[in-house]
């Protein structure tokens, strides 16, 4: 299996969302929840819209690790969320396909992965690119990685660096900084 990379640059995460945002309601709302919120797919997924209609926060059980996970719906998702579950019963899964089933993981990485080539993203990409997005970008701004340790359930700060690509990124850093 290949190890996806975040997002880095955040104008190719605005061009990424442009890609989505053509193609339909869903696939948009299931990026900015994915790097809004740094769950893992699986847990997206899971979602069904009594889980974020009306609610301004999002709880769950994590399906990886079982451990509860409450956080608050941010400015951008939720009028997102608001529109998109406009009309829609409670008990429906958030994401389906044309078909109304619940959207499996497959379909969830052929939308993320074909809109980040046609934004002609050089990154290696797929759902958790969406998570790890937000752990990159999270990390930037606040700079508090026992903070996004807890987020994730990390064992680690260690681990989390690693996950986010910061510590290859302090590597190559210290490497083209360092000349004799």
């Amino acid at each position: 299996m290949t190890t996806v990379e975040p997002i880095r640059n955040l104008a190719e995460v605005r061009k990424i969302e442009s890609v989505l945002s053509k193609q339909s309601m869903r696939n948009i709302v299931l990026f900015t929840l994915g790097t809004n919120c740094g769950l893992r797919i699986s847990d997206i997924l899971n979602l069904d819209v009594g889980d974020v209609k009306g609610k301004s926060f999002i709880q769950i059980v994590e399906q990886k690790t079982g451990k509860p996970k409450k956080f608050p719906i941010n400015s951008k998702l939720k009028p997102m969320l608001a529109e998109y579950t406009k009309g829609r019963k409670d008990n429906e899964p958030l994401f389906t396909t044309i078909f109304k089933n619940r959207m499996e993981r497959t379909a969830a990485y052929r939308i993320i992965n074909t809109a980040c080539k046609i934004a002609k993203i050089e990154a290696k990409t797929g759902t958790h690119t969406m998570r790890k997005t937000f752990g990159y970008h999270h990390y930037k701004k606040f700079k508090d990685i026992a903070m996004l340790q807890k987020i994730f359930n990390h064992c680690s700060p260690e681990v989390t660096l690693r996950y986010i690509g910061i510590e290859q990124e302090q590597i190559e850093k210290s490497y083209t900084q360092f000349v004799l």
